[in-house]
C-alpha cells in the first residue's frame, strides 16, 4: 500500500472531502463577513474571539504539511461545524443565551466527539507496532468514556478560571443559582451522557454484535496512516 502525502490537496474523488470543503468554505466565508462588522461596531472583544475561532478552523490546513496523521474527512467535518456552533454561533452570536437547549446539545455533542476521539486514540496505540498494549472491546470502550469525561470536565475548569480571571460569561447563570454551578453540573452530566452512549455503541460494533459508523472512520484511519499499524 502506498502511504500517502499529507502535503498533497485533498481528494475531492471523496464526497466527504468534497462536503468538508465546501462547508469549511462558507464557514469562513460567514465568518468573514461577520468580522467586518464587529470591527465597524468596535466590539473589540467578539474580533479577537472571531480571530481566535478563525484559526482553530483553519489550523488543519495551514500544518497539514508538518503533521504526520492523516484525519478521515468526516471526523474533521464534525470538529468544524462543532467549533462553528460552539465558539461562533454559541459565544460570539450569543446562541447559548437565545436558545435554552443550545448548551445541553453541544455538551451532549462533545460528549460524543470525545468518546469518538478516545476510540481511534486507544485503536492507534493498541494497533501500533512500537506500543506493547493489548485491550479488549470492554477496556476500549471504558478508555473512550474516561477520557471524554475526563476532557469535559477539564473543559469546565478552564470555563471556571476564565470567567474568573477574564470576568468572561463561559459559566451561564442558571434561574435561582447566580454562580453557574448547576450550569456546570448538567453540562458534565450531558457530557457523561453523550460519552456512556458512544463507549456502549463502540463496545457493541467491537465486540462483533452490529456494525457503527466509527468501524468505517477506523478503516480510512488505518488505510491513510498505514505506518502506524502493524
Amino acid at each position: 500500500m502506498t502511504e500517502p502525502d499529507s502535503s498533497t490537496p485533498p481528494d475531492l474523488s471523496d464526497p466527504a472531502a468534497r462536503i468538508h470543503r465546501w462547508i469549511s468554505l462558507i464557514i469562513v466565508a460567514i465568518i468573514a463577513v461577520d468580522f467586518v462588522f464587529v470591527v465597524i461596531e468596535r466590539q473589540w472583544l467578539s474580533a479577537a474571539l472571531i480571530l481566535v475561532i478563525a484559526g482553530i478552523l483553519l489550523a488543519p490546513a495551514l500544518f497539514r504539511d508538518r503533521v504526520s496523521v492523516t484525519v478521515p474527512y468526516e471526523f474533521q467535518l464534525v470538529i468544524l461545524l462543532f467549533v462553528f456552533a460552539a465558539l461562533f454561533l454559541g459565544e460570539v452570536r450569543s446562541y447559548y443565551e437565545r436558545f435554552w437547549w443550545w448548551d445541553i446539545v453541544l455538551h451532549t455533542a462533545s460528549g460524543f466527539l470525545l468518546g469518538i476521539f478516545g476510540f481511534l486514540l486507544v485503536y492507534v496505540l493498541n494497533e501500533n507496532r512500537h506500543v506493547e498494549l493489548s485491550m479488549r472491546p470492554r477496556f476500549v470502550a471504558l478508555f473512550a468514556f474516561l477520557f471524554a469525561v475526563a476532557a469535559g470536565a477539564l473543559w469546565e475548569i478552564f470555563e471556571f478560571t476564565m470567567d474568573k480571571v477574564f470576568g468572561t460569561n463561559m459559566q451561564k447563570p442558571m434561574l435561582g443559582d447566580p454562580s453557574g454551578l448547576t450550569d456546570t453540573m448538567w453540562d458534565l452530566v450531558v457530557d457523561t451522557l453523550g460519552a456512556a452512549t458512544i463507549s456502549l455503541l463502540g463496545w457493541s460494533a467491537l465486540s462483533g454484535r452490529r456494525q457503527l459508523f466509527i468501524e468505517g472512520w477506523i478503516a480510512k484511519f488505518i488505510e491513510r496512516n498505514p505506518r502506524l499499524f502493524r
